[in-house]
């Protein structure tokens, strides 16, 4: 349930234990043609370094730019070739190689970015869904939501020639479990062992885990290294092996508008820990979807749930030879009030992913604020190509 966790021992308000119904309820209310084929000669620049990615505002102000010169230029008799990256490319602060790249021209409303073709890398753009190793994504949700969160992405990547799955977690979604009674993380991420279990040898999956979901990834990480192809985490609790998610937050203060929306149920009694962790109906719009849609906001108040407590305790234990094996990727939201972008950023360094991407203008829901932009990214992580010295199982 985001960055609330920093909250518990401390001004955390607390509800006595109520009768919880089987069935889910709301706990947490609150461009014609395409531009000919010209642009299709927009590239990125080349997969050595890391980015951040993508802002819909920009990419449809870069198209307008590029249709109204491409315009010109072909009343003129020549039809020039752009960058189609909008990406802020730089090494992250953990990597070996301390280059400073220039920031594409690209990130500029209306500007385009003019680099000599032998620069220029068609590959990601040309690979084929089919060429890939896997197509096959599976999306995990985060505390308090379920598989409904994936609506916009899973029709997006379907409709792009993707296979897409998502799983509702115990105590999650449609699942009828009652949160306050998940006494383990193993019992929490069950449905997701189930599902990485019934897949057959030989087949992989990429894994993605938006908020809590990133743990439930890592987990599984470990004990289906020759399943797991790439795992991208999105806002998510990206642990280092021995820490819990509670342990990992609280070395980073939350927000005050968290502080004020957090509250605990204490079914077992106020003498014993929480059991559930949920946010103030009237504030769950600040917190989470502060840059979504109004409907989707009204989705959600709707299909939240309770976040059991135990799971949010586990520490993680996790090995270079399984979970090390494996490429990750890290999808920062810099509009977030629940994992604060300081959050994601100490999690980053503390254990580097092999690239980190940026959706500017998402609150902690970005396939609800930002779903374009959410997709591209995970199309061109799909695309990227494992390196030389990743295990293959």
């Amino acid at each position: 349930m985001g960055n609330s966790l920093t909250c518990f021992g401390c001004k955390a308000r607390s509800k006595k234990a109520s009768k919880w119904s089987p069935n889910p309820r709301s706990f947490i209310g609150s461009s014609g043609r395409r531009m000919n084929n010209a642009l299709k000669t927009l590239s990125s620049s080349s997969s050595a370094v890391k980015r951040e990615v993508i802002d819909d505002d920009l990419i449809r102000q870069q198209a307008l730019a590029a249709f109204m010169l491409l315009r010109q230029h072909q009343q003129n008799g020549s039809v020039p070739q752009f960058d189609r990256s909008n990406s802020v490319q730089y090494p992250l602060p953990s990597s070996k190689k301390q280059t400073k790249l220039p920031r594409s021209s690209s990130s500029r409303p209306g500007s385009l970015l003019d680099l000599p073709q032998n620069q220029l890398n068609k590959n990601l753009q040309d690979l084929k869904i089919e060429d890939l190793e896997t197509k096959h994504f599976v999306l995990v949700h985060g505390g308090g939501y379920g598989a409904w969160c994936w609506y916009k992405s899973m029709a997006l990547l379907r409709e792009a020639g993707f296979d897409v799955d998502a799983v509702d977690l115990t105590g999650s979604g449609v699942d009828a479990t009652d949160p306050n009674n998940i006494t383990s993380f193993s019992h929490y991420v069950k449905p997701l062992v189930d599902f990485l279990d019934n897949i057959r040898e030989g087949q992989k999956v990429i894994l993605v885990g938006h908020d809590f979901g990133g743990v439930c990834v890592s987990y599984v990480m470990e004990m289906f290294p020759s399943k797991v192809w790439k795992a991208i985490y999105i806002a998510a609790p990206m642990l280092t092996s021995g820490k819990s998610t509670l342990a990992t937050y609280q070395q980073q203060p939350s927000s005050d508008l968290m502080q004020q929306a957090q509250s605990f149920i204490y079914a077992n009694g106020k003498d014993n820990p929480p059991t559930s962790i949920f946010l103030d109906k009237t504030l769950l719009t600040d917190v989470l979807y502060n840059r979504s849609p109004y409907r989707d906001n009204i989705l959600a108040s709707v299909s939240m749930r309770p976040m059991p407590f135990a799971p949010i305790m586990h520490e993680l234990s996790l090995s270079e030879a399984k979970y090390g094996s494996i490429q990750r990727f890290y999808i920062k939201t810099d509009e977030d009030f629940a994992v604060p972008v300081a959050l994601q950023d100490l999690m980053i360094n503390s254990n580097p992913p092999e690239d980190v991407f940026f959706v500017k203008g998402s609150d902690h829901s970005p396939f609800f604020s930002k779903p374009q932009a959410l997709h591209k990214v995970l199309v061109e992580i799909s695309k990227l190509p494992t390196k030389p010295n990743v295990k293959s199982w």
